[in-house]
């Protein structure tokens, strides 16, 4: 196992650095982030050449990576153009969207595996057909009509919630929020270990268990669930990323100033920097994701072995 992590990680280097230097790329190289900075009112020579001077953007497009790169392995993640530090940033937003992730995954894992198994084990049944349904509803209706929806029933007209979400973000306020970002992931979920169960239920070591006597239970959380939920965990491995990434429209509706909040102001001001930074810190949270998801496989499954 100790071997095997070690060639992961030797792995995730070259995927880091591409990643990195593609987003690099197309946010510096393909746009000049002095003009856009200022919008449309040009600056005068002096100060573009003053700021560009200022954040490397007068050198080749591998020297500003290489000297970025050098920057991030110090822990400095550059300055924004607002004057705040990136890291600065990045530690207002990341717990942010670090709770709200945390309540949209339990929401995602608890109730899309219980929802799957029932409807699994109850193929073709009436509770069966109406998840089914439910799911095909919850995916076809997009989430900024789900989000704005519950924000005015719940926080305008009941006001049962607050219609904004504090700066604090604690717990309590994520959690509307959170219910609406996992709902399509739940969506997701649900359908994906429904369908596993049912392969698998036909499984002959599904059928020995049950001609050896053993309690319906115990086949279907022992033998049935372990081996049904691979496909599931490497989806929501990857779902990590993206609820932390992807709370964009969540983050606008209910005004959480997260990862998600950030990235739109970043890149509606073209504020390079700050897209940068954010992103290399999705891309590490996406790698060190998926190993832990290929970990976690070996736990579900006895016959998986890492060299």
């Amino acid at each position: 196992m100790g071997r095997y992590v070690i060639r992961r990680l030797l792995q995730m280097i070259p995927v880091f650095i591409g990643a990195t230097f593609l987003i690099f790329l197309m946010v510096y190289a393909l746009g000049d982030p002095v003009t856009g900075l200022f919008g449309d009112r040009a600056p005068d020579a002096a100060t573009a050449a003053r700021l560009r001077a200022e954040f490397n953007l007068d050198k080749p497009v591998w020297q500003q990576y290489l000297l970025y790169m050098g920057n991030i392995f110090t822990g400095d993640f550059g300055t924004a153009f607002n004057g705040r530090p990136v890291t600065e940033l990045l530690a207002q937003a990341i717990p942010i969207s670090f709770r709200l992730m945390l309540v949209a995954i339990v929401f995602e894992i608890v109730l899309g595996i219980v929802l799957g198994v029932v409807t699994g084990l109850r193929r073709g049944k009436a509770a069966d057909t109406s998840v089914l349904m439910a799911t095909l509803v919850v995916i076809a209706i997009p989430t900024f009509v789900l989000g704005t929806t519950l924000q005015f029933f719940l926080g305008v007209k009941l006001g049962w919630i607050n219609p904004a979400v504090s700066p604090a973000a604690p717990f309590d306020e994520l959690l509307v929020p959170g219910i609406i970002l996992a709902l399509v992931s739940l969506a997701y979920v649900t359908r994906l270990t429904r369908t596993s169960i049912v392969e698998n239920a036909r499984a002959d070591y599904v059928r020995t268990a049950v001609a050896k006597g053993l309690p319906r239970r115990r086949v279907t959380t022992r033998h049935l669930l372990r081996n049904s939920l691979i496909p599931v965990v490497t989806y929501l491995g990857a779902d990590i990323g993206t609820l932390m990434a992807g709370a964009i429209v969540t983050e606008r509706i209910f005004n959480i100033q997260g990862v998600g909040y950030q990235l739109y102001e970043g890149i509606l001001r073209q504020n390079s920097p700050t897209v940068v930074g954010f992103v290399v810190v999705l891309v590490l949270i996406f790698l060190v994701a998926n190993l832990l998801v290929d970990l976690l496989y070996a736990v579900l499954d006895p016959r998986i072995r890492y060299a």
